[in-house]
């Protein structure tokens, strides 16, 4: 069995009149995330270390803010065809650890259904994702509630 293993890093503005998606699912706050996509930074960083490990670019060459294919769309489609990408070489997904920086809104109790909710739309079972979330200690542009962070490390696996 061969394994590969890739990192991903998105980073989103918070600005008023948006909805907040994070980890595929909508949650309540007064501010959401900045983007061509619904710009749900945890599925971007996902992607994005899927398309790595496999040596595929990123999530911009194949999904490019310029098209308008990609306008609002739902970043769980762009999930499940990176899944789709990267089995056209071979590969699976072995396991995903994540973490979503932000002071608010507090994730701990959405990381469950987050959780699920991913691991359906890539066909993984729930225990191979692991989501945590930190703050910034109100530090820096996520601090100061401008915007939400996320980081991915995958491993990949091909039979």
């Amino acid at each position: 069995m061969k394994i590969r293993v890739g990192f991903g890093f998105d980073v989103h503005q918070l600005v008023p009149d948006r909805e907040l998606w994070l980890g595929g699912i909508r949650l309540e706050h007064e501010k959401g995330l900045l983007g061509h996509s619904d710009a749900d930074v945890l599925v971007h960083a996902i992607c994005d270390a899927l398309l790595g490990a496999a040596n595929m670019r990123d999530i911009g060459y194949h999904f490019p803010d310029t098209s308008g294919d990609f306008k609002d769309i739902d970043s769980k489609i762009l999930l499940k065809k990176t899944v789709e990408l990267i089995a056209t070489k071979g590969y699976s997904v072995g396991n995903i650890d994540a973490t979503v920086c932000a002071e608010r809104p507090k994730l701990k109790l959405h990381i469950p259904l987050m959780q699920e909710t991913l691991a359906g739309v890539m066909g993984i079972d729930e225990d191979d994702i692991s989501i945590k979330a930190t703050t910034t200690e109100k530090l820096g542009f996520t601090g100061r509630e401008e915007g939400i962070s996320a980081y991915a490390t995958v491993l990949i696996q091909k039979a």
